[in-house]
């Protein structure tokens, strides 16, 4: 009986920290969605390698995830480097890094709050990581041409998913 009691009392607490832990996806191609977020990459390039900058655009419904933060990892030696910080969801939040940034920082974790009390405790209800820049996706030589297409590939995801937010 004594060990039946403990074994209800384990189950119960790895289901409260699980409910705890963030939501941890593994993205993998230029795009994801997922209920109340749609991200699209795209790169421009610049005059030299140096210049050439990739951009993240993410759009999140507020309700769903009040503010967002994106560190770029290594993973062997766990170093960190914050790439934006803590910024509250608004139409579309673009993280811009240079290119030559993933051969020192390979994984990019895109960390998502939600609207309560996740932002106090420090946990994301939602991380989208992506180890290096996926390989779909696009190069543009102007920034507008990069722009255009992040409106709308976020749209097009958008309608794809039905998703009316965000």
């Amino acid at each position: 009986m004594l060990f039946a009691c403990f074994g209800i009392t384990a189950g119960v607490a790895d289901r409260a920290n699980a409910a705890d832990s963030p939501r941890e996806v593994h993205g993998s191609a230029d795009i994801f969605a997922a209920p109340g977020v749609a991200l699209a990459w795209g790169v421009v390039r610049g005059t030299t390698e140096a210049a050439t900058l990739v951009v993240v655009r993410i759009v999140a419904d507020r309700d769903a995830f009040a503010s967002m933060a994106a560190i770029g990892l290594d993973p062997f030696t766990q170093r960190q480097q914050l790439l934006l910080p803590m910024t509250p969801t608004a139409a579309g939040i673009d993280v811009r890094v240079p290119r030559a940034h993933f051969a020192d920082f390979p994984r990019t974790e895109l960390r998502l709050y939600g609207a309560t009390n996740s932002t106090e405790s420090g946990a994301p209800r939602l991380v989208v990581f992506y180890l290096g820049v996926p390989d779909t996706t696009p190069e543009f030589a102007t920034e507008a041409a990069l722009e255009s297409y992040l409106v709308q590939r976020i749209a097009r995801v958008r309608a794809d998913t039905g998703s009316k937010t965000p």
